[in-house]
């Protein structure tokens, strides 16, 4: 999310209006958060006029505070951005991707992304498999975080703030046998997510079926989508190693379509 000047009134712009963007350009750069103080001095106002400000914003999901005190951007805000990142554009600049990475694996291969309420990720492409028996779900389906690669892949890659409260705060059900529904073990999992690159699952949301995942960083280096590969337990297994490799690359030749650099080799 590009920064503007907070400094600049924007005519006709109600104070509170106002005040309210230079918040949001205040924290787009600051992925650590800031205080009430800094964010002052940033927008020229006092600080009991913010406080207001910042008590509602936070209500509403579009900040979010951490233990030291410091505002963050919240879930609605960060979920709003991948929402707009993920139109049809992702989907259509991704698209030859998506489709060589089917044509070289024979697996169904969607894209996903944050959805706006933001404790869901949400598919926005796909292109089948073309095995009678393969993995599928519909446009527009949402998923949970916690159980599907697209959505741990996602997940892990929020700031610790809001995937810390995420895991606090969300009703884990399980869906199968080997749904993971122990706290600490996600956390030790997403850890494990951002080390590797790439998020794993194996009859988690669907009996019988196992998922990949890789993220898409957008230029700022911020997730902006996933790519996942799925299908058949058996299969997937079968191929691990041969399918991730070909996942990963195809991650990275998305970001580097995104991001307008050259795709890094990967392990």
């Amino acid at each position: 999310m590009a920064a503007t000047s907070s400094s600049v009134p924007r005519p006709g712009a109600p104070q509170s209006v106002d005040r309210i963007f230079a918040i949001l350009d205040h924290l787009a750069n600051r992925r650590e958060g800031d205080t009430l103080a800094n964010m002052a001095r940033s927008a020229k106002a006092p600080k009991t006029s913010l406080v207001g400000l910042l008590a509602g914003m936070s209500q509403a999901g579009y900040l979010s505070r951490d233990d030291r005190g410091r505002y963050l951007l919240g879930p609605r805000m960060l979920s709003l951005a991948l929402h707009v990142a993920s139109r049809s554009d992702l989907a259509s600049l991704t698209r030859p991707i998506v489709s060589d990475l089917v044509a070289a694996t024979g697996e169904t291969v969607l894209i996903g992304v944050l959805a706006p309420e933001g404790d869901m990720a949400m598919y926005v492409d796909k292109v089948e498999s073309a095995n009678p028996v393969r993995y599928t779900v519909s446009l527009g389906e949402r998923r949970e975080l916690y159980c599907t690669a697209i959505g741990k892949v996602l997940l892990a890659h929020l700031p610790r703030p809001r995937r810390d409260a995420y895991l606090r705060g969300s009703v884990l059900r399980r869906f199968t046998p080997n749904t993971l529904v122990s706290r600490s073990r996600l956390k030790q999992e997403m850890d494990s997510v951002l080390r590797e690159g790439v998020s794993r699952t194996r009859s988690e949301r669907v009996a019988g079926a196992s998922a990949m995942a890789v993220p898409i960083f957008g230029a700022d280096g911020d997730v902006v989508a996933g790519i996942t590969l799925a299908g058949p337990s058996d299969r997937i297994e079968a191929r691990q190693d041969f399918l991730e490799a070909a996942l990963r690359e195809a991650g990275q030749r998305a970001t580097a379509l995104l991001a307008g650099r050259p795709a890094l080799p990967f392990p």
